[in-house]
Parts: structure tokens; C-alpha cells; sequence
């Protein structure tokens, strides 16, 4: 028998692997941080000994969540301004906020709370687009969280840079400093096309080529957005990307929900992937992306919360079930979007677009071992007949009890192993007591 750090043994294993839709009786092996294999658990026994073995006789076992677009420290403004259109919403409440209150200490504690709701839901990994990206990466990073970290880009002077060669000046600091780390990658983030002007654009667009990164970027989220820009530009927002040699396979396309007839197969043909954000479009009424037209183009979509003060809050499964709920009333087809393919555009998908697909998004040998238990022994879970349509319609984030990333447990019967819950509520709500008194 051979010698190996953990066993898990569970009654479904759903690999996301694109040959098997779930497994009955299995077990994922686990040495080094990685999978060496999923395979029978009567088989399991014979072949290994564990230094950890767990046994989830009513647990599902799935790949860790990837949230692929977040603003994780804006979690300290959670509930802040709702029922409001996007723009009165930026311009008249976040923004102001943002300026008095945003600083390292708000984003360290921010982050941390975002990454604790984020474990706690299922969620093994985070695309992050926000100020002090340096403190975002280092939060992250000691927790044992895997994110790719956001190198924020926009025309006008913020607590974090005053202009444009200054952001990108101090985010090739970020990229630098964490260049190879096992958990955290960056990401360029310039943050809209109405905030970011083409000089700026064309420069990381340059830097993209050169450094291998992706570029994450909130486009064509509003009408009011398009046919601005068509007023101040004469194009389309997507028009001018293209224009500028954006479309390209590393652009992640956050929101998308105003695409035209021409604009989808231009995606397909650049490569793109666009991340959906069905629960923030929602309460903004920003629109609808047309998911299903997207992916029977050959676009890969995959699935973001936002922000924790547009949504609010960084629950995949509700995002799983939004998903495939919207599709089918977008299109007055109950078959649009199944279960699978949001589960895939949750998990596989989103690693995909963060390029990081050869390492997680499915539990198959050689990748890390980023690993979500659901129980599905409890009253609003039984019974099961499809585990995997059971993920999507059925469970919650409650109903996940034990998480890993990268092979290490950071959530354990629902309980954080790596964070202090009472001192980070404490901080949490001393720091909302100050804006709501400010």
C-alpha cells in the first residue's frame, strides 16, 4: 500500500471532468497538495494508507467554486445603498464612500471578510478588482486562499493612484512581487471603458502581451453605457476594445448584458470570455447577458457575484441558481441552460478564463486539490436523484460543511481554520459603525 497524506471517501464525487456527469462510492486520494486519483473507495482502501482519512457517507464532493468577478473588500459596504439604478448608485454613493472611508486597513479587513464568507460558502478561489490590490494578494495569501488579484486602472486620482502610469506603475510592483506564487495570480484591471481613456488601454494591452496576463474589465453593463458611449465616441463600447486589439483570449468581459447580434460571434472568433453576473444585473436592472446564445457560439461564460454592495453577498450556489433560473426566462426555453453547464461555468469555466485551468476547475489527477463537501443529508436535501441538478436547484451555501484549497482543510464542519470569526465580526462591525455614524 502506498503512503499518502488524505483520503476522502464520499457517495458522490461530481469531477466536472467532461466524462463523468457524477460517481457513486468514490474516493479523492490526495498527496502534496494535489490529486493523485479519483477512483472507487473499495479500490481506495486496497491502495492506499492514509495519514487522513475522512468518510462523507451523504456528501456530495465537487471542485471548489470560482468566483470570477468580485470587489472583495467592498464586503464592509454590504447593504450600504440598494434599490438604486448603476450610475445614481456609483456616482452619488459608492464613489463618496469609497472616498472617505477606503484605506490599507479598510481593504485588509474587508478582504478577510469576504474571503471568510467566500470559504464558507464553497468558494475555493477569487477574481478581484479593487484598490490597494497589494493588501487584496497578502490577505489572501496568508489565509491559503487562491486568488488572482486585479491591478486596478482608471483615469481619475483614487486613494490608491493619481494617474495612469502611477496604477500601472504600482501594480507591475504587485505582479512582481507575487510572479510564481503558488496561490495568487494578477490580472490587469482597468475598470470600464467610460473610465478608462485609450492611451491607457493601449499601454496594457502592450504589457498584456509582454507579461502574460489577463485583462478584467466591467463592459457593456448598462444601455445608458452603450449609447453614452456612442454619443462620446461614435462606436460601441466593444467597437473601440476592438479598435485597440482588446479582444483577445486574455480579455475576462465582466457583466455584457447589451450584446448585438454581431457582437457575439465577434467574441467567439477573439477568444474572450465573458463572466456573468446574474444576481448583481438583477438588482441594478442592468440587463440580462445572453448566456445561452454566448456558449452555443462557443463563448466560454463563467459566473461572478460582484460585489458584496451591488448583490449582496458571495454566494455561488444562489449565483448557480440565478444563472440557470435567467437563462430560461431570458429566453422563454426551460432547456437554455442546464445544471451542468452552470456548474461548469462555476467551476471549469472560471478557470479557464483565469487561466488556470491546467491546476483546478475539476477534480482530476495532477490538479490542486481545491475540494467542496455539500451534505445532502438534511430536510431540504433529501432525497437524491441528481446530484448534480441537486447543486444547482436544491442546495445552499449551508449546506457546505468542509472545504479545501490546494490540499490544506481551511473550513471544517462549517468552522474556519484559519481565521478568527469573532475577532474579524468584532473589526467588521466597528468599522460599519464608523461609516453609518460618519
Amino acid at each position: 500500500m502506498k503512503n499518502i497524506d488524505t483520503l476522502l471517501h464520499a457517495r458522490w464525487v461530481i469531477p466536472v471532468d467532461n466524462k463523468n456527469r457524477y460517481l457513486e462510492q468514490h474516493c479523492i486520494a490526495i498527496h502534496d497538495d494535489r490529486i493523485l486519483e479519483v477512483l472507487p473507495s473499495e479500490q481506495a482502501t486496497k491502495k492506499y494508507s492514509a495519514a487522513v482519512t475522512r468518510n462523507y457517507p451523504q456528501h456530495a464532493l465537487m471542485p471548489g467554486l470560482i468566483n470570477s468577478h468580485t470587489h472583495a473588500a467592498m464586503n464592509l459596504f454590504r447593504g450600504l445603498a440598494d434599490d438604486l439604478n448603476l450610475m445614481d448608485w456609483l456616482e452619488n454613493h459608492i464613489w463618496p464612500a469609497e472616498a472617505k472611508h477606503v484605506n490599507e486597513a479598510f481593504v485588509y479587513t474587508g478582504t478577510e471578510l469576504a474571503i471568510a464568507e467566500m470559504i464558507r460558502s464553497g468558494t475555493t478561489c477569487f477574481n478581484d478588482m479593487y484598490f490597494f490590490p497589494d493588501i487584496t494578494a497578502r490577505v489572501a495569501a496568508d489565509i491559503g486562499m487562491r486568488a488572482c488579484v486585479g491591478l486596478i486602472l482608471i483615469d481619475f486620482p483614487t486613494v490608491w493612484a493619481n494617474n495612469s502610469d502611477e496604477y500601472i506603475d504600482k501594480g507591475l510592483a504587485v505582479f512582481d512581487h507575487y510572479k510564481g506564487h503558488d496561490l495568487i495570480k494578477t490580472a490587469f484591471a482597468p475598470h470600464a471603458p467610460y473610465t478608462v481613456s485609450d492611451e491607457p488601454l493601449k499601454q496594457i494591452r502592450t504589457l498584456s502581451d509582454e507579461l502574460e496576463l489577463n485583462i478584467h474589465m466591467h463592459i457593456h453593463e448598462t444601455a445608458f453605457e452603450v449609447s453614452q458611449a456612442k454619443s462620446d465616441t461614435g462606436v460601441r463600447p466593444l467597437t473601440r476594445l476592438y479598435e485597440l486589439g482588446l479582444l483577445t483570449p486574455a480579455l475576462q468581459a465582466v457583466h455584457m448584458t447589451q450584446l448585438n447580434e454581431d457582437e457575439i460571434p465577434l467574441l467567439a472568433a477573439s477568444g474572450c470570455h465573458v463572466i456573468h453576473c446574474p444576481e448583481s444585473n438583477m438588482k441594478l436592472a442592468s440587463g440580462i447577458c445572453p448566456v445561452k446564445q454566448l456558449l452555443d457560439a462557443g463563448v466560454n461564460v463563467t459566473l461572478g457575484t460582484d460585489s458584496s454592495s451591488s448583490n449582496n453577498d458571495l454566494d455561488m450556489f444562489g449565483e448557480m441558481r440565478s444563472a440557470a433560473l435567467l437563462a430560461k426566462i431570458g429566453t422563454m426555453d426551460a432547456t437554455a441552460v442546464s445544471a451542468e453547464q452552470v456548474l461548469q461555468m462555476a467551476t471549469i469555466n472560471g478557470a479557464r478564463a483565469l487561466g488556470i485551468d491546467d491546476i483546478t476547475g475539476s477534480l482530476e489527477a495532477g490538479k490542486f486539490a481545491d475540494i467542496v463537501a455539500v451534505n445532502f443529508d438534511t430536510i431540504e436535501t433529501v432525497p437524491v436523484y441528481d446530484p448534480v441538478s441537486h447543486l444547482v436547484y436544491c442546495s445552499s451555501r449551508e449546506h457546505v460543511t468542509d472545504v479545501w484549497i490546494a490540499g490544506e482543510q481551511r473550513l471544517t464542519d462549517r468552522v474556519l481554520n484559519s481565521i478568527d470569526e469573532t475577532r474579524l465580526k468584532q473589526e467588521s462591525v466597528r468599522i460599519g459603525s464608523a461609516i453609518r455614524n460618519h
